[in-house]
């Protein structure tokens, strides 16, 4: 059965915005690239929340290759944050970025958030891309640092997405879940689960919104126009989310 279509991207009247969001952990493109810049453009994205983008030997370069494959310009992010980036579509108009790296824990890997403050119409929006740590204390440590980012970005709506590395029952979504929306389960479309490689399937990967923001659908884009299960599992070893979101005028 397919997929129900999500709203496609537009500024309506009172100069709120449609926009699509996806979050993709890409695994530093060490898969199809092809595939996965085929997903991508499937997606129709005005917003690309990247985890493990390529950050070390010509990483800017790589990250290029595949935003232009999938009509997508960089915004910020990828090596200078540690891996997560945020691409976007010329439909945005930028304010601002920021890359923020996490406090390192010996032993760990260093994780950072790509941020930034953009524009699409009258609606003007935060946008912070995560990849957090494994470790539970460690990652309900930055489930706070998150929060306390987007608080400090100055704009009344927000969107935070990436791999939480924990499901919904965890502490650190929980914490996120108290302040923000949890996009799939405010308005489930699609699949949920998008990490399927060992049993129990999982759902590691999330986007959230601030409460101003009208969710429209979110989820796995299984059976999405575009999208076919073979570039899926091709492209890299987690599933994309992407939500279609109403947000205001302001």
């Amino acid at each position: 059965m397919a997929t129900p279509p999500l709203p496609t991207s537009h500024t309506e009247s009172d100069g709120s915005a449609v926009i699509r969001v996806l979050s993709y952990n890409i695994r530093s493109m060490r898969d199809d690239t092809h595939a996965l810049a085929r997903v991508i453009t499937a997606c129709a994205p005005d917003l690309v929340l990247v985890q493990e983008a390529p950050r070390f030997f010509r990483w800017r370069k790589k990250l290029a290759r595949l935003a232009a494959a999938s009509g997508q310009v960089i915004l910020t992010g990828g090596g200078t944050a540690a891996g997560p980036a945020i691409l976007c579509s010329l439909r945005a108009t930028v304010e601002r970025t920021e890359d923020v790296l996490l406090p390192l824990t010996p032993g760990e890997h260093r994780r950072g958030f790509a941020t930034a403050v953009v524009r699409f119409g009258g609606a003007r929006l935060g946008v912070l891309s995560c990849h957090l740590s494994l470790r539970q204390d460690e990652r309900y440590e930055q489930g706070g640092m998150l929060l306390d980012r987007l608080a400090g970005m100055g704009v009344e709506h927000a969107v935070a997405g990436g791999d939480l590395n924990e499901r919904p029952a965890g502490r650190t979504f929980a914490r996120l879940t108290e302040g923000l929306q949890d996009c799939w389960a405010t308005a489930p479309w699609g699949s949920e689960d998008t990490w399927t490689r060992t049993a129990p399937a999982q759902r590691i990967d999330a986007i959230f919104a601030t409460k101003g923001i009208e969710v429209l659908g979110c989820g796995v884009p299984l059976g999405h126009p575009g999208v076919t299960e073979s570039d899926l599992r091709a492209a890299t070893d987690h599933l994309p989310v992407l939500a279609a979101l109403r947000i205001p005028a302001g």
